[in-house]
C-alpha cells in the first residue's frame, strides 16, 4: 500500500486532531504514525503518515478543507528519510564504541540504498535503563538496541525480554549480570557489537541474527 506524509499547518483548537483523522478514515486510510511538531497558543502542525489502497490525493486535498486547518504540506516520511534505528543505551565510554562501528558501518550500507540511523543515551541506574528499554516499542522505526555497560541485570533483564517478545532485537555486551542472558546476541567487543547490530537489520547484509540467537562472540 502506498504511504504518505503531510504536515498540516492548524489552529490549536479542541478536534482538530479528530477532524482530519475523520478525513482519512473516510477514505479508508491506514494511520501509521501521528506527531505534533511545534505547538504555541494559536498554531500547530501536525504530522501525519497514512497508506491507503487507492491514490492520496482526495483525502489529502480533503484534508485542507477541515475547518481550522490553514495549509497542508506532502512531504517525504521519516520512515523514508531515515529508515530504520538503532539505539544505544547504557555507560558513556562504553555507548560511544559501540556508536563507532554502528555508524561506520551503517555509512557503508546507506550508500548501497538503506537507511539505517544511530541513536545513543548514556543512562546509569536499574530504575532509568529499564524505563528507556521498555518505551523502545513505543519509538518509531527502532528495530534494534544495543545495551553497553559492565553490570545489568534484575529489572533492566526483564525489560529486555518484554520488548524481545514484541518483536525487537537486544544485542548486550558481555556483561556481569542477567541481561546477557535475555539478550538475542552478546558481543563482547563493543566496536564489533556496533557492526553485527547494523548488520543484523540491514537488507544489504547476508547476516541472520535468528541463526546467531543466544551466542556470545
Amino acid at each position: 500500500m502506498p504511504a504518505y506524509a503531510v504536515v498540516t499547518s492548524v489552529n490549536n483548537q479542541p478536534g482538530i486532531l479528530f477532524g482530519l483523522t475523520k478525513v482519512l478514515a473516510q477514505h479508508q486510510a491506514n494511520i501509521v504514525h501521528v506527531d505534533i511538531l511545534d505547538r504555541d497558543a494559536l498554531e500547530a502542525q501536525i504530522y501525519l503518515e497514512f497508506s491507503t489502497e487507492g491514490t492520496g490525493e482526495p483525502a489529502i486535498d480533503e484534508l485542507s478543507h477541515v475547518p481550522g486547518v490553514r495549509s497542508v504540506e506532502v512531504i517525504p516520511s521519516f520512515a523514508k528519510l531515515y529508515g530504520k534505528r538503532i539505539i544505544i543505551m547504557g555507560g558513556g565510554a562504553q555507548v560511544g564504541q559501540v556508536a563507532l562501528g554502528a555508524i561506520t558501518e551503517a555509512d557503508r550500507h546507506n550508500i548501497r540504498g538503506e537507511r539505517i540511523s544511530i541513536d545513543t543515551i548514556p543512562l546509569v541506574g536499574e530504575e532509568a535503563l529499564a524505563a528507556a528499554v521498555r518505551a523502545l516499542v513505543r519509538l518509531p522505526r527502532v528495530r534494534l538496541c544495543v545495551l553497553a555497560g559492565s553490570l545489568m541485570g534484575g529489572d533492566i533483564a526483564n525489560a529486555v525480554q518484554e520488548v524481545r517478545a514484541k518483536g525487537l532485537i537486544v544485542i548486550s555486551l558481555n556483561m556481569a549480570g542477567s541481561v546477557p542472558d535475555m539478550a538475542d546476541l552478546v558481543v563482547s567487543d563493543p566496536v564489533q557489537a556496533g557492526v553485527m547490530a547494523v548488520m543484523a537489520i540491514a537488507d544489504t547484509a547476508k547476516f541472520d541474527i535468528v541463526r546467531q540467537q543466544k551466542r556470545r562472540y
